[in-house]
């Protein structure tokens, strides 16, 4: 079940909502909250529940463990490691393990057969959240959650759990035995939900079809995409990678939108995930602005303790290393992952030690030069075979046997110019800005207060009619990081 369903937009999210509103305990309504997160991830994942439920309680156990002895103890230290040892073997069993006797077999030729390991759907998240909350026992930032049931409806939230944003237990224990709800809030969760909604249906589901068409789809076999790659004229290289980057963005940041608009529907405040990381004026602020709970968690529990800025300098560029080595890894097991990883890790350094932030002083010249930079670190994401990859950055140096463009790609691009220039905007704030300009020069004015709090209950209505229109009969529906 994906949330750009109409099966879970029109009866599992109001079924929920009804429920947990008609409960009047708290007590109550987080057991609403863990039996439906429970049935969402089961319904795809059926057997993996149970890993996920293994997981939370052996963290529940260890944490209180912890609790007990008191934190930072030698023995509060071998809890810590153990919790590690779980969580991430079990993370490297299911998500790497496969990838890494491939290699071995490639090398060594043996073994002969491979058994392949399925992964459970939104393990990478809900094994960092749960790392983060043992952590944090550890260290003493929060008390060990007495009640089992409460923490696994914290890991299994189906607001979060699936594709992020990676929600730290710090940032919601409070609100997990205690929560109020106003109108502001419940409005403002399905404004932010909709609209998550609509970019997610109605331009990013279109920007992957307009980037499968151009480029290839990544269902197509490695021996066949090549072939493929290899007759795309320079010109449908260069459009299709740039609607794969609009895709990425607006899917994954769609599925955040989403996210905290059902976590306010019902009082969870979680943090924002993505700040508009296009305009960024450097690779720095890039990775500020994307993916933020993913930043953060690799900056406080790797960065800084591996000891962050305040070491000398190749100590610093091998934290770096170490950091982005496991955030290319993280995002799946395939070595164009760590290549990509790799290629931010230079470019970070560089700002670092020998630009020193000079870019970010040359207005608009500094956002291009990051954007091309983020460009290309998006064709190393999307193509998981090398050879691919290669043909791929060949043909866009204009290196392709079709040449720059044909009469087919010409007149695609044609068509998908208006649709790619309407994503671009929506990828800035350009229209939060001139909402809010437009609001603030007309707030006096009682006949634009009108309008607005019409705009206001309209918005909503006008993006769950427009995502359904596009959902209605839509086979191609995928959220991207759900793999990762």
């Amino acid at each position: 079940m994906v949330f750009s369903s109409l099966f879970f937009v029109f009866v599992f999210l109001p079924l929920n909502l009804i429920f947990y509103f008609l409960t009047k305990s708290q007590k109550a309504k987080n057991y609403i909250m863990l039996v439906f997160s429970l049935i969402f991830y089961a319904w795809g994942e059926p057997i993996a529940v149970f890993l996920m439920i293994g997981m939370a309680l052996a963290d529940y156990l260890i944490a209180r463990g912890i609790s007990a002895v008191g934190a930072k103890s030698k023995v509060a230290k071998t809890g810590l490691i153990l919790a590690c040892l779980i969580d991430l073997g079990l993370l490297g069993l299911f998500k790497y393990a496969t990838f890494f006797v491939g290699q071995f077999q490639n090398v060594f030729g043996v073994p002969e057969n491979i058994t392949k390991i399925t992964l459970p759907i939104g393990i990478s998240f809900y094994t960092f959240q749960l790392l983060s909350y043992v952590v944090d026992v550890y260290r003493g930032e929060v008390e060990a959650q007495k009640s089992f049931p409460t923490l696994l409806m914290y890991v299994s939230l189906f607001h979060q759990c699936i594709a992020g944003p990676i929600v730290r237990y710090s940032d919601v224990n409070k609100e997990l035995m205690k929560r109020k709800v106003t109108i502001t809030d419940l409005s403002y969760g399905i404004t932010r939900f909709t609209v998550g909604l609509a970019k997610k249906a109605v331009l990013a589901n279109t920007c992957g079809s307009i980037a499968d068409s151009l480029l290839v789809a990544d269902s197509v076999l490695p021996e066949e995409a090549l072939k493929i790659i290899q007759t795309r004229p320079t010109l449908a290289l260069w459009v299709g990678c740039l609607a794969f980057m609009f895709q990425i963005y607006l899917d994954f940041s769609a599925y955040s939108d989403m996210a905290i608009g059902m976590g306010r529907m019902i009082g969870f405040h979680y943090l924002e995930n993505f700040n508009y990381p296009y305009i960024a004026n450097s690779v720095t602020d890039f990775w500020r602005r994307w993916h933020m709970s993913l930043s953060s968690f690799f900056r406080d529990y790797v960065y800084i303790p591996l000891g962050g800025n305040r070491c000398s300098t190749g100590r610093q560029i091998f934290n770096l290393l170490v950091v982005w080595a496991l955030t290319g890894f993280w995002h799946g097991a395939s070595w164009n992952y760590m290549l990509w990883g790799i290629y931010y890790f230079v470019f970070l350094v560089i700002e670092k030690f020998v630009l020193k932030r000079a870019l970010e002083q040359i207005p608009v010249i500094s956002n291009i030069v990051t954007l091309v930079i983020v460009y290309f670190g998006w064709v190393l994401f999307k193509f998981t075979d090398f050879k691919v990859l290669g043909a791929a950055i060949k043909g866009i140096f204009g290196g392709s046997a079709a040449g720059f463009t044909d009469f087919e790609t010409s007149t695609s691009v044609g068509t998908y110019m208006i649709y790619l220039i309407i994503c671009a905007v929506a990828c800035t704030p350009v229209i939060p800005a001139i909402s809010k300009l437009i609001n603030r020069k007309y707030e006096r004015s009682q006949g634009s207060r009108a309008v607005f709090a019409i705009a206001t209950v309209a918005c909503p209505i006008i993006c769950l009619l427009l995502a359904t229109i596009f959902l209605v009969g839509e086979s191609y529906n995928p959220f991207l990081y759900w793999k990762f």
